[in-house]
């Protein structure tokens, strides 16, 4: 039986923050994963380039039952923390749209920085490490595939379900039901929408055509571009809507949101009469595109023959196009999990479990969702921190 003051399970994230904050403490801290790598997510992520946090920060940005739980966290390591951190370490970053930050040569930069932290504080990282069993007396003792552990504070940073090539698991959340641990139900989000078989068909064709969209639904908003998929509808406004998203409801897409189709069709059809609507609107949408939504016998039909009352229903099928999924491609393709360990079994101020001592949460095993662009990041970030300042 090997002692430790910390066992992190997860070479996560949040898994490798907490571990840095808690070796600072000089905690005798190990960290267990049965990945054969660490941060496998840091390092896809960004597409290669790790976008891990944003400048512009809130509870707003987040889905949870609880949302109130994640203000505490990050408010107490907030981006601005981790941009500090990163300038320490001398990694080139540069910002996008939305305030996105990400690095300007790898991902693995971000990885780097952790495990050489890790390194300075003496943490230990074991990985192809299977846990076969968990249980408490006194102190936690782990039965793993490389002999027994034990220590006094367990950490559960073994992520969600989301990509499971990257070998997501879903050990957090049975280790939180061993423990009477409420689990709210979990979907993937920030995932690719399917279509209905007659949308599909209508719409592969169209398959890499990305447009500037406004997507919503009852509960949300997003302007990001629209990409069309072989399989149905993807890019950063869907796979932002796709975490409000229920099975069963319309969402609504609103093309060209920053002009009035109505207003323009109107200008145009007293101006220039003769003009085919084809021509007029291949102006601001791709041709496959208007093929697609437009009746090809209306599309070539000059405006002098088209009515106002059609020019209304024209607009509204590009500026009110209403159309139901026919689900999402699952955790295969989701960026996060949605749902988790519930917040209210946890302390804001500890992320330690309120029923059972020593024994916490961090990062997406928690019923805590963040929003495209660095956002789960930044939750991994303060989660991670916050627990290793205090296991």
């Amino acid at each position: 039986m090997i002692n430790y003051d910390t066992i992190i399970i997860g070479a996560s994230a949040s898994g490798l923050m907490c571990a840095i904050e808690a070796g600072k403490r000089g905690r005798k801290v190990i960290v267990l994963d049965h990945a054969n790598k660490a941060g496998k997510k840091i390092l896809m992520s960004g597409g290669g380039r790790c976008n891990f946090t944003n400048t512009d920060i809130s509870a707003d940005n987040y889905i949870a039952s609880n949302p109130h739980f994640c203000k505490s966290a990050l408010s107490r390591f907030n981006q601005w923390d981790f941009i500090a951190m990163v300038e320490r370490h001398n990694i080139a970053y540069h910002e996008r749209d939305h305030g996105q930050l990400f690095c300007n040569d790898s991902a693995a930069n971000i990885l780097d920085m952790l495990l050489n932290e890790c390194q300075q504080y003496n943490v230990s990282i074991k990985l192809n490490t299977e846990i076969e069993q968990v249980s408490k007396n006194d102190v936690f003792i782990l039965k793993t595939s490389h002999g027994d552990f034990e220590a006094t504070a367990l950490v559960i940073a073994s992520g969600g379900l989301s990509i499971p090539r990257m070998c997501a698991s879903p050990f957090g959340y049975k280790i939180a039901e061993q423990f009477g641990l409420n689990i709210i139900p979990t979907r993937a989000g920030l995932v690719p929408l399917t279509l209905q078989p007659a949308d599909k068909g209508r719409f592969s064709p169209l398959s890499g055509i990305a447009i500037d969209s406004l997507v919503s639904n009852q509960q949300q908003q997003f302007r990001e571009n629209m990409l069309f998929t072989h399989r149905g509808l993807s890019g950063p406004g869907i796979l932002q809507i796709s975490s409000y998203w229920q099975p069963g409801e319309d969402i609504e897409i609103k093309l060209l949101p920053d002009m009035s189709v109505l207003d323009e069709l109107k200008t145009c059809h007293a101006q220039q009469p003769q003009q085919k609507l084809r021509t007029v609107l291949s102006r601001w949408l791709p041709k496959r595109l208007i093929n697609a939504l437009i009746a090809e016998e209306l599309a070539d039909a000059p405006l002098q023959l088209i009515s106002h009352k059609e020019l209304n229903t024209i607009a509204s099928q590009l500026q009110q196009w209403r159309i139901r999924p026919n689900g999402s491609e699952g955790y295969r393709t989701a960026e996060v999990t949605i749902g988790g360990v519930d917040c209210d079994e946890l302390s804001s101020r500890t992320m330690e479990c309120k029923k059972v001592t020593g024994l916490y949460f961090i990062g997406e095993v928690i019923d805590i969702s963040g929003w495209l662009g660095g956002y789960n990041f930044q939750w991994a970030w303060a989660s991670g921190w916050v627990a290793g300042q205090h296991v």
